[in-house]
């Protein structure tokens, strides 16, 4: 249920986004989600794609500062206070969002979202346990 995530430290320069991106697209690589934070200096591009560890690879051979994160891919109610309710269940036992994104693509009518965590197979099992659909990455990637 672990979804691979390529975070990319880019430079805040005109051209670094669109190489990437021609990058993945040149080899056939599809970005099933997305998400940039930037500094003055650096932004840092988060991306589900559906080929991980190929993108990995092939980023990595063109110098890029690329990493692979596990992260954790949510069916969220898509409905006011959906997020809120799945968020709730992760609050008693301590398991601190660093981050979340949403992706662009539903599977469902419901929304899907991607959480990073410290303890990620606590998180798991406690979502689960709640009746939360966690996505496997095989799923993710082939949305």
């Amino acid at each position: 249920m672990i979804v691979k995530q390529l975070s990319v430290f880019l430079e805040n320069k005109s051209g670094r986004l669109a190489r990437v991106t021609e990058i993945l697209g040149e080899n056939k690589i599809n970005i099933r989600a997305l998400s940039i934070a930037d500094t003055t200096d650096f932004g840092i591009l988060r991306l589900i794609v559906n080929k991980p560890d190929e993108a990995y690879r092939l980023l990595k051979a063109e110098q890029f500062m690329v990493s692979l994160t596990d992260v954790i891919a949510v069916e969220v109610p898509d409905n006011p206070g959906g997020l809120a309710g799945v968020l709730k269940t992760l609050e008693p036992h301590n398991i601190n969002i660093e981050y979340l994104y949403a992706f662009v693509e539903k599977a469902s009518d419901n929304a899907l979202v991607v959480f990073r965590v410290e303890e990620i197979e606590k998180a798991i099992k406690i979502l689960t346990d709640n009746g939360i659909k966690v996505f496997k990455g095989s799923k993710v990637y082939s949305l």
